[in-house]
């Protein structure tokens, strides 16, 4: 996958995100519980778009949130939502190379995972931005079957296929201790705690 591609694709429908988007407040409660995101808690959410996991940062009383997204527009509409924040940051970054100069107790990755074209340096960058106790959530709110059928229209080319929950526990195996593989009909989650 070309990373140029992937933004100007996000690029192209980030006026019509919110619109288009379906959020289940049941499947965000289970992730974010999973994910461990609670009151004082530091998170980096990777791959925010247009911050739709940010209302619930803001209710689960976080003390602060970095959201980074490959798409320019994406956080240029993120920003104008939620300018008044102080504690919620935007910035658009490659989350394989991106150095934030500190670490988080939760890092989300929400909706976003088929789209990183280099897994192993994803997690491998990600894993030094974790602190030692910290957790690591890859989610969606839909089956890996509907996400697969989801992504063979227009965002196939800019897609890689979501591995089985089991899969991709091995591809985070070397930087993280996996204790959380669900796979539904309804969600889909692999979460665990950062490798001593």
């Amino acid at each position: 996958m070309d990373k140029k591609e992937i933004a100007a694709f996000f690029d192209s429908f980030a006026g019509s995100w919110d619109s288009d988007m379906s959020k289940i407040q049941w499947k965000i409660d289970k992730i974010l519980d999973t994910a461990c995101v609670t009151e004082g808690k530091t998170v980096l959410d990777t791959g925010c778009g247009t911050g739709v996991l940010i209302p619930d940062y803001i209710s689960r009383k976080v003390r602060k949130c970095i959201a980074v997204d490959i798409s320019e527009n994406m956080i240029k509409i993120a920003k104008s939502k939620f300018s008044e924040y102080e504690n919620i940051v935007f910035l658009c970054a490659d989350a394989e190379t991106y150095e934030p100069g500190e670490k988080f107790d939760c890092i989300v990755i929400y909706n976003a995972f088929p789209h990183f074209a280099n897994r192993k340096l994803l997690f491998k960058n990600l894993s030094e931005h974790l602190k030692e106790d910290g957790r690591i959530t890859v989610a969606h709110g839909m089956s890996r079957e509907a996400l697969i059928k989801h992504h063979s229209g227009k965002a196939q080319k800019i897609s890689s296929v979501l591995p089985e929950a089991d899969e991709l526990a091995e591809i985070m195996k070397p930087y993280f201790n996996i204790d959380t593989k669900i796979s539904t009909d309804e969600i889909y989650i692999v979460s665990g705690r950062k490798n001593i």
